[in-house]
């Protein structure tokens, strides 16, 4: 689905304000005083005259200069009601407002708005006459009733008397402030974007005066600063002020970082340069100051912690009635730590809107598709549902060969992306010590493992797994599914070994983590472990020979993790390092008599030839031995 917004997000507005009025005392004072203030701030205003134009409907030239207007001024005077042009006009006014995002402003022009919103005085009389002859229940009045009081109950000026030029330079310096608001650009395609924006704009309760903050998370590349500009572009026109903060985890690293952001925020909403922020303190006192009492929409792009949301959106209070706070993030946390529960995930796009987004990307319409269905499902299969994947690689793809494609995909399966995985890879950088290796664990080794299982294992090994694992859930780099399964997004997963497999690509026995059939049978059979091996999984799907050097391990001192299963082992008997802290190895080749390592903490070794071991492990470990012995003899 395409972004529901796309015209006034995206198009260009041939005119900046479209002028109603009706009467000549208000064409030749008020009306000429303000269009001509108008063009001297080089806004394009288009005046609609009843005497430039024939006939009692409205022209198709009329119709497209309300349609192309960004903002429509309605000057309500006594007489204005008394014009079918008027109120047809109106209601096309109206029309552009709910489905182009057109701000209408009413200016009320000696009559009270309460007079317009109730149909009173001269607006009932005018009305009444109409309905006579119209016929009484007549729709098109009923029309006109309705979209009098829509425009009336919009915020716009009052003018009953005093200085009518003040007045004046009041309208032309708040709709100077919209037209200098360029939209943001969104997304060349915005495929699946409209709906998801329908979601934020249902959190975001615009009807409510309440301040509102409200969060967008999900993990790099799903789309949520496209998204929040969609938003942004739909709803600015309803704010007093505005302001697009983009890349603030980036621009906070900085230094002066955030008193930086804080001063362009407090320049876009309140539209005055040159504004000195001292620190990040006097900063927000500034904000909270100057902002308390102003409607302002405020998206804080790509926060990352909570010292960012303190500086510049520390609370509802801050800010006047009706304002909207929009944050995206990787990191639930950093919302929930704030008190933001109104939260929208951002999730995958689904196969038909991928299929479309790719066909966008990739094809010319003029393109004979002899790209095969398998391969541009491959590509699906690999993005699977992430948009940055599919923007990256459409382009890429665009116009290139069968046999150009079948390469593209054997490379993927090799090396991720580079662009894609430095996106990705930005979370990753963001975790502790602990957090990054339990993250690398389960991309190496546990995915669609049990959580359970999994926790076990990697308490096991010495790690902080419950607060580890719901930090990595938090920002989006794993999910638990309904029976407790682990999953990872494949391109997540693919940029965890990544980072494994470069920590050194030409031997794997100085790489962190073992996983590959290949690089395990290289590293236990030439005996070519280090110190830097942390663990070893070995889960085939089909049994395999694997020889195994006896002195495999002697160089492994760091080793914690070693699970091994269905393969066939030769060579040995091997010696396990004191480290080591889990051992999973149904036939294990173990030498008799064993010596424990003091760490082990999981010995699960069925089908093995072991009958007795070494040390005083009945002492150090009491209820271990029990178990140790159910294990061992197990089938």
């Amino acid at each position: 689905m395409s972004s529901s917004s796309s015209f006034s997000s995206e198009a260009k507005w041939p005119f900046d304000v479209f002028l109603r009025f009706r009467g000549e005392d208000v064409r030749h004072g008020f009306l000429a005083d303000l269009h001509r203030c108008l063009l001297h701030d080089g806004i394009n205003a288009y005046i609609d005259s009843e005497d430039l134009r024939r006939g009692d409907e409205i022209s198709p030239a009329l119709m497209k200069a309300i349609e192309e207007s960004r903002i429509a001024v309605l000057v309500f005077s006594e007489d204005y009601a008394s014009s079918r042009w008027c109120l047809d006009e109106l209601v096309k006014v109206m029309e552009c407002r709910r489905l182009n995002g057109q701000q209408v402003l009413p200016v009320f022009y000696r009559v009270e708005p309460r007079e317009v919103r109730g149909q009173r005085e001269s607006y009932g009389k005018a009305l009444a006459r109409h309905e006579e002859k119209l016929g009484k229940g007549s729709e098109r009045v009923e029309k006109w009733r309705q979209a009098l009081i829509e425009a009336a109950n919009l915020s716009g000026w009052h003018y009953d008397h005093g200085d009518e030029t003040e007045f004046i330079e009041k309208i032309v310096k708040e709709i100077s402030t919209t037209v200098a608001r360029v939209p943001l650009s969104v997304a060349k395609y915005p495929v699946g974007v409209g709906c998801r924006v329908e979601k934020v704009m249902s959190l975001l309760s615009m009807g409510s005066d309440d301040v509102q903050m409200i969060g967008i998370w999900g993990t790099g590349g799903l789309g949520k600063t496209t998204i929040a500009k969609d938003v942004y572009n739909s709803i600015a026109s309803q704010f007093d002020g505005c302001s697009f903060l983009a890349n603030v985890r980036e621009t906070s690293n900085r230094p002066d970082g955030l008193v930086h952001l804080q001063k362009t925020l407090l320049s876009e909403t309140l539209w005055k340069e040159n504004l000195v922020v001292l620190s990040e303190d006097k900063g927000a006192n500034l904000i909270r100051d100057r902002l308390r009492c102003r409607k302002i929409l405020l998206v804080l792009d790509d926060v990352d912690h909570g010292d960012q949301l303190n500086a510049l959106a520390r609370e509802c209070a801050w800010f006047g009635k009706g304002s909207r706070i929009i944050v995206t993030t990787r990191d639930k946390h950093v919302l929930t730590s704030h008190g933001i529960d109104r939260v929208y995930e951002v999730k995958p796009l689904d196969q038909d809107e991928a299929s479309e987004l790719l066909s966008s990307y990739a094809f010319s319409r003029n393109q004979t598709k002899d790209i095969s269905m398998d391969l541009i499902d491959n590509i699906l299969g690999y993005a699977n549902g992430l948009p940055l994947a599919i923007v990256v690689l459409g382009p890429f793809l665009r116009g290139r060969s069968r046999g150009e494609w079948e390469s593209t995909l054997e490379t993927l399966t090799e090396s991720p992306n580079k662009d894609i995985n430095r996106v990705l890879k930005i979370s990753f950088d963001a975790l502790d010590n602990n957090q990054k290796d339990i993250f690398l664990d389960i991309a190496c080794f546990f995915k669609r493992r049990k959580r359970d299982y999994v926790t076990r294992v990697l308490d096991g090994c010495g790690l902080k797994t419950l607060i580890g694992m719901q930090t990595l859930i938090e920002r989006s780099l794993v999910t638990i599914e309904d029976d407790s399964t682990i999953q990872m997004h494949d391109l997540i997963e693919q940029m965890g070994q990544d980072i494994v497999k470069n920590e050194c690509l030409d031997d794997p026995g100085r790489r962190s983590r073992l996983w590959c059939y290949d690089d395990v049978f290289e590293v236990l059979s030439e005996d070519t472990g280090t110190n830097a091996v942390k663990g070893i999984v070995l889960d085939l799907p089909t049994r395999k020979e694997l020889d195994i050097s006896p002195s495999a391990f002697t160089h492994m001192r760091r080793l914690k993790m070693l699970i091994v299963r269905n393969a066939k082992i030769s060579g040995g008997p091997v010696y396990l390092p004191n480290d080591l802290r889990w051992l999973e190895w149904p036939g294990c080749p173990l030498s008799t008599p064993v010596c424990v390592p003091k760490k082990l903490v999981c010995f699960d070794v069925p089908n093995s030839q072991i009958k007795e071991f070494g040390g005083n492990l009945k002492v150090r470990h009491k209820c271990f031995s029990r178990w140790f012995s159910f294990l061992v003899h197990s089938n």
